[in-house]
């Protein structure tokens, strides 16, 4: 009888995180249809993300390329998939392959990784995959991102030679005690003002891929069009299980 309360919680997490949403959209003068709410599963079984499914949510997000490789076969085709954050080159291939309908990958950090998306989204005859260029805002070496002075040449790299690539936007992640987050937020905000001005673009046509469980809601008030929400909504993360 457990499994059934669960998935009827995660339900209910999404609902209140999307009321959040909604909220932190007004303050910040905007509508709850202007900043996109992926759910990450990481971790997480592929039934708890058909409840959310059948509860009427559309995206969602992994962070292990054979986690989604697992769980994508497993759940209805008109789910929008994004992989998130550092995708190896070598992993490429596999990822593109296994899930036709990965909408995005929100984690393009070097040119390598750009190159091989391109090649192979060529190679599988699929339609241009949308990327977001992943910036370091944090500086922490630990982290995967291009440093915010290197992002404008990435994006032109992508833009410009990379034909089956279709540039979204930026994104990034916070410190994980979010005492810097404000900080980041604000950096990725500029880089997006730098991008906008070199290439022409206006800023609605460059998304802003920022905020996890822990400031959302602070994202979305400094400007976030795409939050990724997994542990307020799925719970704590179960690693044990993990390959």
């Amino acid at each position: 009888m457990a499994a059934p309360a669960v998935e009827g919680a995660t339900v209910t997490a999404l609902r209140a995180v999307l009321h959040r949403v909604r909220l932190a959209a007004e303050r910040s003068g905007r509508r709850a249809d202007d900043v996109r709410v992926v759910a990450v599963g990481k971790t997480k079984p592929a039934s708890l993300i058909d409840q959310l499914y059948d509860a009427g949510h559309r995206r969602f997000g992994e962070n292990y390329v054979q986690e989604i490789i697992e769980k994508a076969p497993q759940l209805p085709e008109d789910i929008q998939w994004h992989f998130i954050g550092h995708l190896q080159s070598n992993k490429v291939k596999a990822l593109l392959t296994a899930v036709p309908n990965l909408t995005m990958v929100e984690g393009v950090d070097n040119e390598k990784v750009a190159n091989n998306l391109d090649r192979v989204v060529s190679n599988i005859g699929r339609q241009p995959l949308k990327v977001l260029v992943q910036v370091n805002t944090s500086g922490e070496v630990s982290k995967s991102g291009v440093d915010p002075s290197e992002c404008l040449d990435l994006v032109k790299h992508v833009k410009l030679g990379c034909p089956n690539l279709e540039f979204s936007g930026l994104m990034t992640i916070g410190m994980p005690d979010y005492t810097s987050t404000p900080e980041n937020f604000k950096t990725l905000y500029n880089c997006r003002a730098e991008v906008c001005k070199a290439l022409g673009l206006i800023e609605s046509q460059c998304e802003l891929s920022m905020g996890m469980s822990g400031d959302f809601e602070q994202a979305i008030e400094m400007g976030s069009t795409s939050v990724r929400i997994g542990s307020t909504i799925f719970g704590p993360r179960d690693y044990s299980k993990k390959k």
